[in-house]
């Protein structure tokens, strides 16, 4: 179909006449409401925006012979960070002979996933990483309350924000 011809049905029909692939050869070209068009590519980039999971991970670092006072502030860390509904990975530092008995720090990570299960669950068990122990808690389903509120604070800001 010639140019003309197809410029001349666009204005009859009230229509963009858009060129959709200028590489192709002959190009193609689509009779459409081009802000319509526009308007609706928006809304589905702004939709992919806010179903993007936005996942935190905190980091809580411990050492092997921790005091249980300091103990319980660090689990309070971590029970507050669960509660916000992001992961935390926990780590056991081992310095010197401490290297030699991995058990104990297995065994601090394990009472701590404990201590914490009615907020969260072991996404990865202990597993020794160079001279540290890491394990990740995620929260359970329901305390997915911290995603939501930046999402929600995300979508305040798009509609804030002046559209160009």
């Amino acid at each position: 179909m010639s140019i003309g011809e197809a410029l001349r049905l666009a204005q009859d029909s009230e229509l963009d006449l858009v060129e959709v692939a200028p590489m192709a050869r002959p190009p193609v070209a689509k009779l459409m409401d081009y802000g319509k068009f526009k308007y609706e590519s928006a809304q589905k980039a702004r939709e992919a925006r806010r179903n993007q999971a936005l996942t935190v991970i905190k980091e809580m670092r411990l050492r092997l012979k921790i005091d249980p006072h300091d103990y319980e502030t660090k689990k309070g860390h971590v029970e507050r960070f669960l509660k916000g509904g992001d992961k935390v990975k926990i780590t056991v530092m081992f310095r010197g002979r401490e290297q030699s008995r991995p058990e104990m720090g297995y065994r601090l990570l394990q009472r701590l996933a404990a201590d914490v299960s009615e907020l969260g669950v072991v996404e990865s068990n202990p597993k020794q990483d160079g001279r540290n122990m890491v394990m990740v808690i995620a929260p359970h389903k329901g305390a997915q309350t911290a995603q939501e509120k930046r999402r929600a604070k995300v979508d305040q800001a798009e509609e804030q924000a002046p559209s160009a």
